[in-house]
């Protein structure tokens, strides 16, 4: 069964929309593992629009389970990173005016960057992810410069319809195949819902599911805890009997 890591920058980003201490995202990330996430994800962009470093900090001295922080591939938050150590980092594309993040890192012209930068962060002890749209390019290029996971991207999938999100679920499933052939970790996430959720926890070689929106919405309605809790029972109904 893919491991449920909990994104919480949403919760950040109310907290964020009158500058106050509350929601406090360690606070959540506390009640997310307790739920029985196996992981928490934050990502800290350049704007600090929602995640800040001292959220960061906190959270890699306070979670139980395992601690992803995702950050573009600027030297300003690779050097953060390095400082800071948490157990995995996210590689991820980043722009000031989208909303969230819009597509898969393209490759191929920081491909000199991620061959410096990726064994930096592994050498500091930190497990490495790339986030790629489900392409062979952007795999081959994360296993080469050494990267020990991708995150397949599945914004296209969770947009689609019908015949088209059958489609991107096989473009997916093809990609997973591929990364781990080409002796890569396999992570997903983006846009993920209670209802979209089941065949992308089906995909092969699948280790970690991050998702983040959903479950903060789904809190507002019934409480964090609940929240996480029905997410985890989605992807538990993907196992086979």
């Amino acid at each position: 069964m893919p491991r449920l890591h909990v994104n919480i920058d949403h919760v950040a980003t109310v907290r964020q929309a009158r500058h106050s201490d509350t929601p406090d995202p360690v606070f959540a990330a506390a009640i997310c593992e307790l739920a029985g996430a196996n992981g928490i994800t934050v990502h800290l962009r350049e704007d600090r629009r929602h995640i800040q470093d001292r959220d960061v900090r906190i959270l890699k001295e306070t979670v139980k389970t395992l601690l992803n922080v995702e950050v573009a591939l600027v030297d300003d938050m690779l050097a953060i990173a390095l400082e800071m150590r948490p157990d995995q980092v996210c590689i991820v594309p980043e722009r000031r005016e989208e909303l969230t993040t819009e597509g898969g890192l393209d490759t191929a012209p920081c491909l000199d960057k991620l061959h410096t930068e990726v064994p930096k962060l592994k050498g500091a002890g930190i497990e490495v992810s790339l986030f790629v749209d489900p392409m062979p390019k952007p795999i081959e290029d994360a296993a080469r410069c050494g990267a020990d996971y991708v995150e397949l991207h599945t914004g296209a999938y969770a947009n689609a319809r019908g015949k088209e999100r059958e489609a991107e679920l096989k473009r997916l499933q093809t990609a997973a195949t591929y990364a781990h052939e080409m002796g890569l970790r396999v992570n997903a996430g983006h846009g993920l819902d209670y209802e979209n959720v089941l065949p992308i926890a089906q995909l092969p070689y699948l280790e970690e599911l991050n998702i983040g929106y959903a479950i903060v919405g789904r809190a507002v309605y019934v409480g964090l805890d609940q929240a996480v809790r029905e997410m985890q029972d989605r992807i538990l109904a993907a196992q086979p009997d």
